[in-house]
């Protein structure tokens, strides 16, 4: 194939364009965001659901997904179903508009004189896009986490007779402030870098090179376009949260401060850690592990595919290549 045919959707390796256009591709992120967690946001929720549940006094609230999917949806119906959803929606805009644009934004000024991009360099690139958005990342995970996590400690505390706590937006974050000021609106920062940044690492540079070998196969026009974006982002979501489910679960057990009865508090990481291995074994570290390959396989898929229709591009009257 003559250099001129090649497609020119090659994320890997392509002569760098004139001009870099970044406000159309935060709007393709944010777009991509808003659409993604409206499809998948149930999962998500169940993930938080089945990573928090601790089995320190030998009973476990759900067995598995499917029983946690329903007895989800039979004590709180559908509405309880997008129980943060709001938040994460409004929250995700900025989030995945930094996230997905910054990663564009890195690879087109890292790359050689050329126009090649090594895989060190698409490495450096993924890291970098997952430090913008970490500022933004730990906040929305904070209050959505709390938010989707309010239905499991209510069940719990009306079997033992208690009142239920309000989970409402408003009051999640009263109660931050109240209890630890601006800052805590950070808390399990560290456990959300480790998490993000090792997964912005893995997931950015596996998803453009399976999307560039899609299109050495494939034509770069129409279904096929949608397709290789669908399973690029699908596969690289999928090994990507696997590979950092143990951060996830650490920062999920950290942001959940609601605790049920007889649900453990921790000092810090290397007490969460040993408190953990010890009551509950290092499989702990993977729980939700499959849930969250489902929630975030789905998501990428879909937000990728959304973010190279070119909404951005078209709404600002420029080539969708720059």
């Amino acid at each position: 194939m003559s250099d001129g045919h090649k497609p020119k959707h090659n994320a890997v390796e392509q002569p760098k364009s004139a001009g870099f256009r970044l406000l159309p591709k935060i709007v393709n992120g944010g777009v991509a965001g808003i659409v993604g967690v409206a499809c998948v946001f149930p999962l998500d929720l169940v993930k938080t659901r089945l990573q928090n549940q601790q089995t320190s006094l030998g009973v476990k609230e759900y067995s598995g997904i499917i029983d946690a999917i329903k007895k989800t949806f039979r004590s709180e119906g559908i509405v309880g179903m997008y129980r943060g959803s709001l938040v994460n929606i409004i929250l995700v805009t900025p989030e995945k508009s930094t996230k997905l644009a910054a990663n564009d934004f890195f690879r087109h000024h890292y790359q050689t004189r050329d126009g090649k991009l090594p895989l060190l360099r698409e490495i450096l690139a993924g890291a970098s896009a997952g430090l913008c958005a970490i500022g933004i990342t730990t906040p929305m995970e904070l209050i959505k986490i709390q938010m989707q996590d309010a239905g499991r400690v209510n069940a719990q505390l009306r079997k033992s007779g208690k009142p239920p706590i309000d989970a409402s937006f408003m009051r999640v974050v009263t109660n931050i402030m109240k209890s630890d000021g601006p800052l805590g609106f950070f808390k399990g920062v560290s456990a959300t870098f480790y998490r993000d940044f090792a997964f912005a690492v893995i997931y950015f540079p596996l998803f453009a090179n399976l999307r560039a070998a899609g299109f050495t196969m494939v034509d770069s026009s129409g279904n096929s376009q949608f397709l290789v974006n669908f399973v690029s982002g699908a596969a690289s979501g999928i090994i990507s949260a696997v590979a950092v489910t143990p951060a996830d679960v650490m920062k999920t057990r950290f942001q959940t401060t609601t605790k049920g009865q007889g649900e453990k508090t921790y000092s810090g990481t290397l007490d969460a850690i040993s408190t953990i291995m010890k009551h509950e074994g290092p499989k702990a570290f993977f729980k939700g592990g499959a849930c969250r390959a489902m929630v975030i396989g789905p998501l990428y898929a879909i937000a990728q595919v959304v973010y190279y229709i070119g909404i951005g591009e078209y709404f600002f009257g420029v080539d969708s290549a720059a």
